[in-house]
């Protein structure tokens, strides 16, 4: 497994665990399910895994506190992050560059969420923006990709809205977006 042929059921079902740890903020299973998300999106060795979910728990955690959260360092963790993809190879990305974007969407979707700026459409650019340049794909090519990635979001902020209950449908449905859009980015990004 690797950056282009990953297992879009699992990894979906990975982040919709991280995204539920990161509203409860329940860091260690958070990490737990950032381990998963990088051994199986990227599939690095086990030491780089380590390190970069580390870093990827990092940037969440110091992006996470509202109003006052981090960006620079949020992005210096997934700096961090992305150098470590980009050196085990089969993504030819600059870190910094790919770490701009990342957390650009997280601001995009903070603006969506908490204030009601930007559009779902100015989310889904966001990914696509990632996307495309994280795995040198066409912007068409990951654009239904970054549509369900999106979709999924709209049910984990109504989630959140709700109160976090663990036992509410709407994490399946997000659950079921997520994989979606990574059965779509596979499909996209395959070579």
């Amino acid at each position: 497994m690797g950056p282009r042929d990953f297992d879009p059921v699992v990894l979906g079902n990975a982040e919709c665990d991280a995204w539920a740890a990161y509203y409860r903020r329940e860091w260690r299973p958070f990490l737990v399910a950032a381990v998963q998300m990088v051994r199986v999106g990227f599939g690095m060795n086990w030491p780089r895994t380590v390190q970069g979910a580390w870093y990827v728990l990092r940037a969440n955690q110091v992006w996470a506190p509202y109003p006052r959260n981090d960006p620079d360092a949020a992005r210096t963790f997934m700096r961090r992050f992305y150098a470590l993809v980009a050196a085990s190879g089969g993504l030819r990305i600059n870190p910094a560059e790919a770490a701009r974007r990342e957390v650009e969407w997280w601001r995009v979707h903070r603006m969506h969420q908490r204030e009601d700026q930007l559009s779902e459409d100015d989310l889904t650019d966001a990914l696509v923006d990632l996307y495309s340049y994280v795995y040198g794909a066409g912007r068409d090519a990951v654009h239904e990709a970054a549509h369900h990635r999106v979709v999924a979001m709209r049910y984990s902020d109504e989630w959140v809205r709700a109160g976090c209950p663990a036992d509410d449908a709407r994490l399946a449905a997000e659950r079921a977006e997520l994989v979606a859009s990574y059965t779509s980015l596979r499909a996209a990004v395959a070579r």
